[in-house]
């Protein structure tokens, strides 16, 4: 049976998915170009994380080794962002949510190569399962064949940087972890702006915000990112990267009623998007009760191997 602390852990988390579902609309509600809008999200977001840290004492002193990595995640992450936001922009904000959720899939394949356990054929199974509930859901939609492949490297990006975070969080302040990961975004971010200007990458989208874009800017920098993400690495300490990242495909169903909510019959939802809802909630509820249901049955074996 979960313990309180455990449903409200897992509520939390939920809640920080419901944010993030909202991250794909923000980056259709502002002008300026995809790898502008990551630059100003992770530069204020680092601002923020170091007035956090300061204000509670807390030490920004890493190792060489551990900081050298964290940084490496933080370029990871700023390209993570990039895609994740042109795929919005190239395609819909639903094609991009339908290629994040093949996120579960890649940390399924990942995490154990990192961590050098074997492969769980449980966790491919679901993380299948659950692609296979946004395939329904989008299918529809996969004519946008660019917009999709940018969001489905945008989430074998989200699995390495969670992955390697989730080892990194054992022994490093949350706050730390993310305020120089942010730093390391911003840099990477400033350094492909330069590069994606002079070669006119971005459209003729502009790199200044409009003044209506500040509001969004700061919510996605002291909310989505500040907030969220520093929360969601410190949940790692209890639940495993892949849960995470299987709860994580609910993201473009929240995001998906927000918009829904927020224009209306444009984001009408079919009978598709609810058949295959109910594919992503069954992986989601099926992982934790048939990973406590093998680990019931592993302590029995070793038990028993003992009498």
């Amino acid at each position: 049976m979960l313990s309180s602390t455990s449903v409200r852990s897992y509520l939390h988390l939920h809640f920080l998915v419901m944010i993030w579902g909202f991250t794909a609309i923000v980056g259709l509600m502002v002008s300026i170009s995809p790898v502008a809008l990551v630059l100003y999200r992770t530069f204020f977001a680092a601002i923020g994380l170091g007035i956090v840290i300061l204000l509670s004492k807390k030490s920004f002193a890493v190792a060489g080794r551990d900081l050298a990595r964290i940084l490496g995640v933080g370029f990871l992450l700023s390209a993570h962002w990039m895609l994740f936001f042109a795929s919005a922009r190239v395609s819909t904000a639903s094609v991009c949510l339908a290629g994040m959720a093949t996120t579960s899939l890649w940390t399924s394949l990942l995490e154990p190569l990192v961590n050098k356990r074997k492969i769980s054929p449980l966790e491919v199974g679901l993380g299948i399962l659950a692609f296979a509930g946004l395939y329904v859901v989008f299918r529809f939609e996969f004519d946008h064949a660019l917009g999709l492949g940018l969001a489905i490297v945008s989430a074998m990006l989200a699995a390495s940087f969670t992955v390697a975070n989730s080892r990194l969080v054992q022994r490093i302040d949350a706050w730390v972890i993310t305020f120089y990961e942010m730093s390391a975004a911003a840099l990477f971010s400033l350094l492909f702006l330069g590069i994606s200007e002079s070669k006119n990458w971005n459209g003729g989208a502009p790199f200044i915000p409009a003044q209506g874009d500040w509001i969004w800017i700061l919510f996605l920098a002291l909310v989505c990112t500040v907030y969220a993400s520093t929360m969601a690495t410190q949940l790692m300490k209890q639940f495993s990267a892949y849960l995470i990242n299987l709860t994580i495909n609910l993201e473009p169903v929240y995001g998906i009623a927000l918009a829904f909510f927020i224009f209306g019959e444009k984001e009408r939802m079919t009978q598709g998007f609810y058949m295959g809802t109910l594919l992503i909630l069954l992986a989601v509820i099926l992982y934790p009760l048939l990973t406590t249901t093998v680990m019931k049955k592993n302590s029995r074996k070793i038990i028993e191997a003992g009498k």
